[in-house]
């Protein structure tokens, strides 16, 4: 369901990204600069005011400026080129954003003493940077693995919901949310394994 949610939401926004990005285009912007500048945002957001508990704030902050994720693809297909160096930026910086996230909100909770969201939290972290690597990985030795039930825009909308939730005082938001992704990713990397492995036998 979240991978539907996401591709029409992603459908409705290109509507409103491909003007903006060809008018940042005239204007001289490079997309590279659009990725670093989406990810700073990020970064400033997460530690800044998730760190304290703004969630709710953090959340559309964090959500606007990760539209620019959708920015500079729209940038770089409206150039009409593509770079590998561009491609590196990118998956680089999608994952100091996903860090930045999930370790200012494991700090948050640590300072709240909520010991069992943030093993849920640390879960998150890490297996979200795992799932990125595998497929990375199974890329460079020439395999497949698009493929899991919570890839990284899932993963951001769960975790966004549940902020958000969280600050509509709803309880235990945050807390289900988080284990739900941490669940989800842990079985997105199994799928993806299991994925790579059946191109490894079949070849």
């Amino acid at each position: 369901m979240a991978k539907i949610f996401s591709v029409v939401t992603k459908t409705g926004l290109l509507r409103v990204v491909d003007p903006v990005a060809r008018a940042l285009l005239r204007a001289g912007v490079s997309p590279d600069v659009v990725t670093v500048a989406g990810t700073v945002g990020v970064v400033v957001a997460a530690v800044g005011l998730a760190t304290r508990g703004h969630l709710v704030i953090a959340a559309f902050v964090i959500t606007a400026c990760a539209l620019t994720d959708m920015l500079d693809g729209a940038m770089a297909r409206a150039r009409g080129t593509t770079s590998r160096f561009g491609a590196l930026l990118d998956s680089t910086m999608d994952r100091i954003a996903d860090g930045a996230i999930f370790g200012s909100l494991a700090y948050w909770l640590a300072t709240q003493n909520l010991r069992g969201t943030l093993a849920a939290a640390l879960i998150c972290l890490i297996a979200g940077q795992v799932v990125s690597y595998v497929k990375a990985r199974a890329e460079g030795l020439g395999l497949e693995a698009n493929v899991g039930i919570a890839e990284r825009t899932e993963r951001l909308l769960i975790i966004g919901l549940g902020g958000l939730a969280w600050g509509l005082h709803i309880p235990y938001a945050l807390d289900v949310a988080l284990w739900l992704l941490a669940v989800l990713s842990v079985i997105t990397i199994g799928q993806r394994m299991t994925h790579v492995y059946r191109q490894v036998r079949a070849s």
